[in-house]
């Protein structure tokens, strides 16, 4: 992942800019690379680039993956009056080009393309990109700009308003909440347009109107349509490996790419053998089961331990990272976050992981208490349409943070489009029929012939990361707030907090975090809120009355599903007590070594 921030418009005669230079000088660091490289450098370490037309600013911080040599930004054609900076893979690049054929590009960079589309077919060639990305293009001829998201919001992106009439763009909210009066976040799926002067949809699948689809399930296509889905993320220069928690979803992704390195550029350059990553307590069930499957498949495996203390020693470094006080995107950030920074030392600057298919099949719990196929439905399209404010974020910026990228292949447009065209009635939770949460990716996988993962893997329930890392770790986190937030300190809550208030205290512990970081009203309103159970929708905790008195977002207060769900004695008090370990952190590493090629 790279980091682009865009500042369009800006008065740069200003006594306001004149004093924010001189500040910044004194810092001995110049204006034009301190706009973006000081704030955002951990998300491309590799090089800095800035263009300045007139008034506009174009930075771009690379995370070199495609052709490290040549691919620095910002991008321009041939005559540089269009310019682009760009964070995104465009995995069909390749493809774009043999439709460009009077173009010369200057670099092999997948995102090259981006400028010459838009000179061939004008702002709407967005939807012609298969990949993730978020750019800013300005036309220098008439000091025009677009700006746009990918589809689902893989790639974050901030868009917000200066004073003097600037309008801001940017990866994250550190670039941006010093010097805009507001922010929020860019929509996925959306453009915008200097021309227009506003934001416009440019992604729209039939799904999104939530209409119930009826197409039969063929679980032979959807098999196929998700191996293309993965092969395609095997475009990269440089290692890579897996994420693999044993969990169906990471374990797919590890199984077909395992299938497939051989014949890739990939492997012509890293080597055929697929290195796999994992963390989590000492015993936790996902270490367990990632190492049951790597055998299986055959992958140098990485296990990289850690201890509730060594989380919460890096709480206050995820929320600022992550840019999120949720509390089950933080649960599960930060041992992402820990495993992301042991990669990043063993040389890898790519993971592939399994985001996304709980939220397009229904796999979490809950889903197991669906009244009906059409609320089914409907759950899954408003679960992923909020995808990038949870699990997008977070395997974005918790590994970006240490200069990883993460693919997710479940989130590739065509496979949710095929997924998503189901009729719902096939993924509904049946235990009379033997059918368990996401049985239709289960059943596409079940090849009795050529198997891909062994039948326990395969028909593995469902852990939700922050859960399979180990349980003791969510305990660790209710009890350690449970330590630093008073009784008191809850009854006030809504009266300090009364946006999103929080209604624990392990809620609260984060919430004060984040507003030390982020105490701006548009930066507290970029986080969503609502009630939830075992990671719901609050329309979807309407499903089970007995749920709104147990509001957890872990997978363990499904209580009759998970089995290994909270008794009810800890689900009532809501916090629980093991013991908080309180030596000197250090994260354990089991591994055969740091070579990459085999």
């Amino acid at each position: 992942m790279c980091g682009i921030l865009a500042v369009l418009g800006c008065s740069d005669d200003s006594q306001a800019k004149r004093v924010r230079v001189l500040e910044l000088s004194r810092r001995q660091i110049p204006f034009h690379s301190y706009l973006f490289v000081y704030l955002l450098k951990h998300r491309g370490p590799d090089w800095s680039g800035l263009y300045q037309h007139g008034d506009c600013y174009l930075a771009h911080q690379r995370l070199a993956i495609i052709d490290p040599a040549s691919g620095d930004q910002p991008l321009f054609n041939e005559d540089k009056s269009v310019v682009v900076t760009v964070n995104g893979e465009i995995f069909n690049h390749e493809d774009l080009r043999k439709r460009l054929p009077n173009h010369k590009f200057r670099t092999d960079s997948d995102c090259d393309v981006i400028a010459h589309l838009y000179e061939e077919f004008g702002e709407d060639f967005v939807d012609m990109l298969d990949g993730i990305f978020a750019f800013v293009l300005l036309d220098t001829r008439d000091n025009s700009f677009i700006a746009a998201r990918d589809a689902i919001g893989v790639n974050p992106l901030y868009i917000g308003w200066g004073l003097d009439g600037s309008i801001w763009i940017s990866s994250e909210l550190k670039g941006l909440n010093d010097d805009c009066e507001h922010f929020e976040f860019f929509p996925p799926g959306h453009l915008y347009s200097s021309k227009q002067g506003g934001l416009r949809r440019w992604y729209n699948p039939p799904w999104f109107s939530e209409v119930i689809p009826s197409t039969p399930y063929d679980p032979l296509a959807l098999r196929n349509v998700f191996e293309s889905a993965v092969i395609k993320r095997l475009m990269t220069d440089v290692p890579f490996g897996v994420l693999l928690s044993g969990g169906l979803d990471s374990s797919l992704v590890a199984s077909i790419t395992a299938r497939h390195l051989a014949g890739t550029k990939a492997a012509k350059q890293w080597g055929t053998q697929l290195h796999s990553f994992c963390v989590g307590l000492e015993g936790s069930p996902d270490l367990k089961a990632a190492r049951e499957v790597a055998d299986y498949l055959g992958t140098v495996h990485h296990e990289f331990h850690f201890t509730v203390q060594d989380g919460i020693d890096a709480i206050e470094d995820v929320i600022y990272h992550i840019e999120s006080y949720d509390v089950t995107t933080i649960r599960a950030s930060t041992p992402m976050f820990l495993m992301s920074r042991k990669i990043k030392s063993l040389g890898v600057k790519m993971v592939i992981s399994g985001e996304g298919s709980d939220e397009i099949f229904g796999g979490y719990l809950y889903f197991h208490k669906a009244p009906d196929k059409e609320e089914f439905h409907r759950e899954t399209c408003r679960k992923i349409k909020a995808l990038h404010q949870y699990d997008c974020l977070r395997a974005n910026k918790a590994t970006s943070a240490w200069g990883l990228e993460a693919r997710v292949p479940f989130l590739d447009k065509e496979f949710i489009n095929t997924a998503m065209s189901i009729d719902p009635e096939f993924k509904m939770i049946n235990k009379d029929e033997g059918r368990i949460e996401k049985w239709v990716l289960r059943r596409a996988f079940d090849d009795e012939k050529n198997p891909y993962l062994p039948k326990h893997i395969l028909y593995r329930q469902k852990e939700q990361f922050s859960d399979g890392v180990g349980y003791s770790w969510i305990d660790g986190l209710k009890a350690h707030a449970a330590q630093h937030v008073t009784d008191k300190m809850m009854l006030n809550a809504a009266n300090i907090f009364p946006q999103n208030t929080p209604t624990t205290k392990e809620a609260y512990y984060y919430r004060t975090i984040f507003e030390r970081f982020f105490p701006e009203n548009s930066a507290r309103q970029t986080v969503p809120g609502g009630a939830s159970i075992a990671c719901s929708t609050a329309k979807a905790v309407e499903w089970d009355a007995a749920w709104s008195k147990n509001l957890d977002p872990s997978g363990r207060a499904a209580l009759g599903v998970h089995l290994s769900a909270y008794d009810k004695a800890s689900a009532n008090s809501g916090v629980l007590q093991p013991e908080i370990i309180n030596n000197v952190p250090q994260i354990s590493v089991s591994t055969p070594g740091v070579e990459i090629l085999s």
